[in-house]
């Protein structure tokens, strides 16, 4: 009976191992993903409690939930995906499963924590996946290299938290939401070039 709880489990992490057409990097659907970790579970907790046929309702009432909430995941991140497209708006999935949605230099004015008022509606579509999930959220701010450290500081934390307030205005409770300013400390582009530089001024939103 073991054995063949092992081979469904392995089964599953073969199916459900695909390439990211947005990263590149293969990795496994949340559904299978949760609904395998939930199978293990409910199948030893079974089996400590009434053996052979205790592990096989325990691994399929683990995998019912598992997957359940696996399926929801992957639908969130699908949805994001699509209604922020146009918004230029990126969504990466975690190696934690966690989603980062990154906003892009342009969401900003120049030199100002004010949100133009273009990507209200691509907020209010992440405010409503965090209320769906009632889960956490943490919001970074960046900057490029330019400019001293102090003001660089004060624009990223003032960016992390303007976006923050817009999501709290939405319904998303405030002690959900944690704010982060990083400066220029943690580029993901060369910063000699203004295209680098663009690249580097953005704010991530962690939904957890």
């Amino acid at each position: 009976m073991y054995k063949l709880i092992t081979a469904l489990l392995v089964s599953l992490i073969l199916a459900g191992c695909t390439i990211n057409p947005h990263t590149g990097e293969s990795q496994m659907a949340k559904s299978l993903k949760y609904g395998g970790i939930a199978t293990a579970t409910g199948a030893a907790v079974g089996a400590l409690i009434g053996g052979k046929k205790g592990a096989v309702i325990g691994a399929g009432l683990g995998a019912m939930t598992g997957g359940s909430y696996g399926f929801y995941t992957d639908y969130q991140e699908k949805k994001l995906r699509k209604e922020l497209e146009q918004a230029r708006m990126t969504v990466t999935r975690n190696q934690d499963q966690s989603i980062t949605v990154t906003m892009p230099d342009i969401t900003f004015q120049t030199n100002s924590a004010m949100i133009d008022s273009q990507f209200f509606q691509a907020l209010t579509t992440i405010s409503n996946t965090v209320k769906e999930k009632n889960g956490l959220i943490r919001i970074v701010g960046h900057t490029d290299n330019r400019g001293s450290i102090e003001l660089n500081q004060a624009l990223s934390l003032a960016r992390a938290n303007s976006v923050a307030n817009y999501i709290s205005n939405q319904g998303v409770p405030f002690n959900n939401i944690s704010t982060q300013g990083m400066a220029y400390y943690n580029p993901i582009a060369d910063n000699e070039t203004e295209y680098g530089r663009s690249k580097n001024r953005r704010v991530e939103i962690i939904l957890q």
